[in-house]
């Protein structure tokens, strides 16, 4: 984009101390049209721009009052569809006015406190119950025949009679289990949640008491014995750990309750017949599928 002569630059400062004393000052003039301080100042913030840096403003003015001239001319050279470049300009106006409300309102009704305050109502959303545990796995898979498996029960039942004789459970599972993982140490699973494992073992893991061992039995995976390690405790997620969660929810809620607001306000006709407005959540998936 060609830069403006200096004189030009200088008669825009001109223009600005002249007009200092009006409320919204005219501080340039692009085919006539006076450009005034409040769009001046409007489009520095729009564009991220140091106003306190004269090379940074000088530069971005010259820029702006070419742009705007270049556009007005080739807007009364009326070589393209008005109407359709109206359209457009009104399209991107609506979207531009929907985000943007949207954007201020949810920044200052979902706040860190609206959050904080959601956690603490709301704690035991928040808490899950652990265990940890170790286990000795003799693998199974559907091809097995009746044989087969049986003889991989007596494996988990030859591991459990070891156990029960006093060979340590950490030694049997590093000789025996086929979890390679937790074998090489002796079976140690960690930390489990409830709810995060096959259904029949969390059951037996949450239920067993501290330090005995469960007769095998059997999950989609294999024959499983188990030792509960240290008991189950329940456990509150961090906050830091859920704030976003936390966010992304109320910040739909909030969208949501708003939007119904706001369209209630709407009044619409088509064909001179009311028509409800559309609910916007189908309204962003018919523009999408458009797309």
């Amino acid at each position: 984009m060609p830069r403006l002569s200096t004189s030009i630059c200088q008669c825009v400062c001109l223009l600005l101390t002249a007009a200092c004393h009006k409320s919204d000052p005219t501080i340039a003039r692009v085919n006539g049209e006076a450009v005034t301080q409040s769009q001046w100042d409007a489009y520095l913030k729009f564009k991220h721009i140091r106003a306190d840096i004269p090379a940074q403003k000088n530069s971005a003015l010259d820029d702006y009052v070419t742009r705007a001239g270049l556009a007005a001319t080739i807007e009364s050279d009326k070589l393209l569809d008005t109407t359709q470049v109206q359209t457009e300009l009104a399209e991107f106006k609506k979207e531009l006015l929907i985000s943007r409300y949207f954007e201020k309102f949810l920044d200052d009704k979902v706040t860190e406190q609206a959050i904080q305050n959601y956690y603490t109502t709301h704690a035991t959303d928040y808490e899950e119950q652990k265990v940890h545990v170790a286990h000795i796995l003799v693998r199974l898979n559907p091809k097995l025949s009746e044989a087969e498996r049986k003889a991989r029960l007596t494996i988990a039942q030859d591991a459990y009679s070891r156990i029960k004789t006093g060979k340590d459970f950490a030694a049997v599972a590093s000789e025996v289990s086929e979890d390679n993982v937790s074998a090489k140490a002796g079976g140690d699973l960690g930390w489990l949640r409830a709810g995060s494992v096959d259904p029949g073992f969390s059951k037996r893991a949450f239920e067993l008491p501290v330090g005995e061992v469960s007769e095998p039995f059997e999950t989609p995976f294999g024959f499983h014995l188990i030792k509960v390690l240290e008991a189950a405790q329940t456990i509150k997620k961090p906050l830091r750990s859920v704030q976003g969660d936390i966010r992304y929810q109320l910040r739909a809620d909030a969208k949501a309750t708003e939007m119904a607001r706001l369209l209630g306000k709407v009044k619409l006709e088509v064909d001179g017949k009311p028509r409800k407005p559309l609910d916007e959540n189908k309204a962003d998936q018919r523009r999408a599928d458009r797309r």
